[in-house]
């Protein structure tokens, strides 16, 4: 059995990241492969919540520049987290994995709506809680509602899985030499403008003193090297 550095987390899933090589919709290696990673993690006595964008379906930025009003289409994106969601928690529960999914939007056909209390008691209880619809507002990213949901919780660290195997001064993707950060602090996200996580998340984070590991979801493992505390990806904290 791993020994964890954390016993309770957030992972926050980018919609993006569930995409695999696609450039639409759900992969489900990529879905299996996190299964699989949250089973491993939650076997060792930690507790696991899961907030996942929806950018792999619908962005409510890219809607609201193509005319439609900003808040129908955060609302939309909402909906996308959803889907994605359930998705998530079929793949978890085909492994074995008791999971709930909790709404900030009711919806009780398909989902528990979000109550704080409930959300600890089925973490405690050693069922993966899945946080979708954002915080239920527009102008809200799904980072912020992971950086709200781990205060709530009081989750020890928030796990930031993306495609990209931690933080950058530039797109790795689009320049060869960019400079890959081992560690931050919040404030050099702030005054650096590193878009991997946005202000409003970073600033609650700091505020109440949440640490966030930035990583790659596509290495298999990588989940249980960043509960374990190994150094991988980029850590940000004080």
């Amino acid at each position: 059995m791993i020994q964890a550095k954390y016993k309770r987390v957030i992972i926050k899933l980018s919609g993006e990241a569930l995409v695999g090589q696609r450039k639409f919709g759900l992969e489900h290696q990529i879905l299996d492969s996190i299964s699989r990673q949250v089973k491993e993690i939650l076997e060792a006595g930690v507790q696991t919540a899961i907030v996942v964008g929806g950018g792999n379906i619908w962005r409510g930025v890219s809607g609201s520049e193509r005319g439609i009003d900003r808040a129908t289409a955060d609302y939309m994106g909402m909906l996308a987290t959803v889907i994605n969601a359930l998705a998530l928690q079929d793949t978890l529960e085909n492994n074995h994995v008791d999971t709930r999914v909790l709404t900030a939007i009711e919806m009780r056909q398909i989902a528990e709506p979000y109550i704080k209390r409930r959300a600890i008691r089925h973490l405690e209880k050693g069922r993966v809680v899945i946080f979708a619809a954002g915080t239920g507002n527009p102008y809200f990213t799904t980072d912020t509602t992971a950086a709200l949901r781990a205060a709530e919780i009081e989750a020890e660290a928030i796990l930031m899985a993306k495609k990209v195997d931690g933080v950058y001064d530039c797109d790795p993707l689009k320049n060869p030499v960019a400079h890959k950060f081992s560690s931050l602090n919040y404030i050099d996200v702030l005054n650096k403008g590193l878009g991997v996580i946005d202000s409003t998340a970073t600033t609650l984070c700091m505020d109440n003193n949440i640490p966030l590991i930035v990583f790659s979801i596509l290495e298999e493992g990588n989940i249980k090297k960043a509960v374990m505390g190994e150094k991988i990806g980029t850590y940000i904290g004080r």
